[in-house]
């Protein structure tokens, strides 16, 4: 493989196995270890940030490269959501909401690939200005990932072992409302690719 010219790719692929890292120090149940998971959390959901500002910098973009980009959210997103609801510290709907949102999404996009269409982009098989804004403005896509790391790191903090300050100032809570709001964010986005998928399967 040109490194040269896949290092978005790299990037989308790299902060998965960063992600899964973070994810297994929580289990160590030492307070260094999650400090550590916090740290290579928000890497990781800073990575996804630079493959995309990578892949237009140096014109990288590519059907494979979304197709990897959408993969890497996928699995980081849903790896945090079922380990947090394996450790109790949320419901394990959270998980089933995410895991079945990406089944539903990935499911229609794998058809709209098909037929030359993206999630994002200029190929984009949203085609109505709504659906557009919700899948794939800069400003959802922004708010959507600040709400997911926001969530994910505060309930990482509040959970830290022999942290006293952690769960002080209603920090729990304000993780749980940002994780109701980062789920809520999810199913969102989620609506126009549904409701839009009609068109897809015309014969």
């Amino acid at each position: 493989m040109d490194i040269k010219n896949n290092t978005a790719n790299i990037v989308s692929i790299s902060r998965i196995f960063i992600a899964f890292i973070a994810i297994g120090l929580l289990f160590a149940a030492d307070k260094n270890a999650y400090l550590w998971a916090t740290l290579l959390t928000i890497i990781a959901f800073a990575m996804d940030g630079l493959d995309g500002y990578i892949a237009r910098k140096y014109n990288q973009a590519s059907e494979l490269g979304s197709v990897l980009d959408i993969m890497g959210d996928r699995i980081v997103e849903a790896s945090y959501w079922i380990v947090f609801a394996v450790m109790g510290w949320l419901s394990v709907w959270f998980p089933i909401v995410c895991v079945t949102r990406a089944f539903t999404t990935d499911s229609i996009r794998s058809v709209a690939l098909s037929k030359g269409m993206t999630a994002f982009g200029d190929k984009s098989m949203q085609s109505t200005a709504w659906g557009k804004f919700i899948c794939s403005s800069k400003f959802m896509r922004i708010s959507y990932a600040v709400a997911k790391v926001l969530a994910f790191i505060l309930l990482i903090f509040v959970h830290t072992p022999n942290c006293g300050i952690c769960t002080k100032f209603f920090m729990p809570e304000i993780a749980l409302i940002l994780a109701w709001i980062a789920i809520i964010f999810c199913v969102v986005r989620a609506i126009p690719v549904v409701l839009e998928s009609g068109k897809l399967f015309d014969k």
